[in-house]
C-alpha cells in the first residue's frame, strides 16, 4: 500500500502576474503576486480534489522562501522535504494575464537546488511527477531523473509534464534526450501544442503524430493540449479527441496544472482514458474561470461528471 497519491518534485517559486491583459512586459502594468510553479499548483489541485499529496522542491532563505513555505504548508500539503536554501534567492516569474497562452520572463535562483536526500520517499507514492522546468538545471535534473529511475523500480506511474520553453532551458537536445530516457520508463506525458513547437520546432504539430513520438519512447499514455481546441489523448490501443467547455476565460496561467491534477486524479480512480481527459478538462475550466492559484476543496465527482 501507497502512502501518498502523489508526489510532486520541481519548481515552487513567485508568480507575479500582470492585473491587465498585456500582450509583453515592455507594456506598463502593475503585479500581483502568487505563490507559483507548475508542480507545486499541481500538487496543490491534487490536493483540493482529496488526494494525499507530498510536494518536494526548495526555495531561498528570504522573505519571499518564507511567503512560499508559508503558503503550501497552510494548504495541508506535506512538505517534510521542502528544503530552505541559504545564500540564495528564491526564483521569481513575471508572467503577463492572458487569455491565451501567457508569455513570461524567469529569474532562476533557489528552486533547481533539489538533493537526493530530499527524495528519499519516492518510491511510497503511486505517482511521482515532474516537469521539464524542474529537470532544466543540475542539481535538480540529476537528482530527480534518480529518483524517477527508483520510483519506477518500485511500481510507481511516473508523470511528467513536458512543459519545455528555451529560456528556461537553452540545450534543447539536452531536453529531448532527457524527456526521452524519462518516457523510457513509461511515463504518462501532458504536453501542450506549444510545448510541442518548442522542444521540437524542426517536427510538424499533428496530434496523433505527437502521441506516437513519446508513445514510440516508451511513454504508457499521452495527452496533448490544444487550447481552443481541446485535447488528444492516446495510448497504445485507443485515442480520443475531448473538445472544451464553453466558459468564460478570466486567467489561463496554471490551466496546463488544474488540467492535469484532474487527469491524473481520474486515472488514480481508474477511470477510462476519455474519462481521464474529460475530467482534466472539467478542473480546467474551473481553474480559467478564476485568478492566482485555486484555494477551495473541490468535490471529485464534480470533475468526473460526463
Amino acid at each position: 500500500m501507497k502512502k501518498y497519491d502523489i508526489i510532486s518534485v520541481g519548481e515552487l517559486l513567485i508568480d507575479f502576474i500582470s492585473e491587465s491583459y498585456i500582450e509583453d512586459f515592455t507594456k506598463p502594468s502593475s503585479f500581483g503576486q502568487f505563490q507559483g510553479g507548475s508542480p507545486a499548483n499541481m500538487c496543490l489541485n491534487m490536493h483540493l480534489l482529496g488526494n494525499n499529496t507530498k510536494f518536494i522542491g526548495s526555495v531561498g532563505n528570504d522573505a519571499m522562501g518564507k511567503f512560499l513555505s508559508r503558503k503550501i504548508k497552510n494548504y495541508g500539503i506535506n512538505c517534510d522535504d521542502l528544503a530552505v536554501i541559504d545564500n540564495m534567492p528564491s526564483t521569481l516569474i513575471l508572467v503577463t494575464r492572458s487569455k491565451t497562452t501567457p508569455d513570461f520572463e524567469a529569474y532562476r535562483m533557489a528552486d533547481c537546488q533539489i538533493s537526493m536526500a530530499q527524495l528519499t520517499e519516492v518510491k511510497n507514492a503511486k505517482i511521482f511527477h515532474t516537469t521539464c522546468f524542474a529537470l532544466s538545471k543540475k542539481p535538480a535534473q540529476t537528482n530527480i531523473m534518480k529518483a524517477a529511475k527508483i520510483a519506477t523500480e518500485n511500481g510507481v506511474q511516473l508523470s511528467i509534464d513536458a512543459n519545455y520553453a528555451q529560456k528556461i532551458w537553452n540545450d534543447r537536445a539536452e531536453a529531448q534526450a532527457i524527456v526521452a530516457e524519462y518516457c523510457s520508463y513509461g511515463a504518462i506525458v501532458k504536453v501542450s501544442d506549444v510545448d510541442w513547437t518548442r522542444l521540437y520546432p524542426s517536427l510538424s504539430f499533428e496530434p496523433k503524430a505527437v502521441a506516437n513520438h513519446f508513445l514510440n519512447l516508451g511513454a504508457k499514455e499521452v495527452c496533448v493540449t490544444m487550447g481552443e481546441d481541446g485535447s488528444f489523448v492516446a495510448n497504445k490501443t485507443e485515442s480520443h479527441v475531448v473538445g472544451i467547455l464553453p466558459i468564460k476565460v478570466v486567467d489561463t496561467t496554471g490551466a496546463g496544472d488544474a488540467f492535469w491534477s484532474g487527469y491524473l486524479t481520474a486515472w488514480l480512480a481508474k477511470k477510462s482514458l476519455q474519462e481521464r481527459a474529460m475530467a482534466g478538462r472539467a478542473m480546467a475550466a474551473i481553474k480559467i474561470q478564476h485568478l492566482g492559484p485555486l484555494t477551495e476543496r473541490i468535490s471529485k465527482e464534480n470533475i468526473f461528471k460526463p
